[in-house]
């Protein structure tokens, strides 16, 4: 048996996510765009109501490709409003197609959308020594300013602790639990 953090719980999703996702340093865009879109729903709500429609989400927001969802209209929010397979909150939902417009600037300006988070904690993950769940804070420092610059370039559901979760996903912040069997695995990769 593996010691692994305790919030995926039983869940057979969460303990897959949280063993071959969460935390790993990811720096491709469509994946980046991908979380901060999922990261965004997940707003007053779990994690695990999200992963559980992440696929739906997948389909419902062009496979997360930025430039398709960036185009999105007054036809398409009307689709995802009666789509029972996702989170019909129109704010988030629009919130989702303003953001995908935002991303797009941020790429041209830096090059990729990768660049641009990364610079928030120097191009390298911040490595934690978190050693139980009430340990992980809601948001830090970086979060809050990720937040307030995203929030200068329009990001719409953007807040310090949207971000920190965006963070943790991507693979920023090593979150893992230092008794965790993947926080060495991604620590040492």
């Amino acid at each position: 048996m593996k010691n692994r953090c305790p919030w995926p719980l039983n869940d057979p999703l969460m303990i897959e996510y949280h063993d071959l996702e969460w935390g790993v340093p990811l720096h491709d865009d469509k994946k980046l765009f991908e979380f901060l879109i999922l990261e965004s729903f997940q707003a007053g709500l779990s994690w695990r109501t999200v992963l559980h429609k992440r696929e739906n989400f997948r389909r419902a927001f062009a496979g997360f490709d930025v430039e398709k969802v960036a185009r999105f209209g007054k036809k398409e929010i009307s689709r995802l409003l009666k789509n029972k397979g996702i989170i019909r909150n129109r704010l988030k939902i629009e919130g989702a197609i303003n953001n995908a417009k935002c991303f797009l600037l941020i790429r041209e300006e830096y090059g990729s959308f990768d660049n641009y988070v990364w610079s928030f904690v120097g191009h390298r993950p911040v490595i934690n020594r978190r050693k139980k769940l009430s340990d992980l804070p809601a948001r830090t420092q970086l979060s809050d300013a990720m937040s307030e610059d995203m929030g200068r370039r329009g990001f719409k559901f953007r807040g310090s602790t949207i971000c920190y979760a965006f963070m943790q996903a991507v693979g920023m912040v090593n979150d893992h639990m230092v008794s965790c069997f993947r926080y060495r695995e991604i620590t040492n990769s």
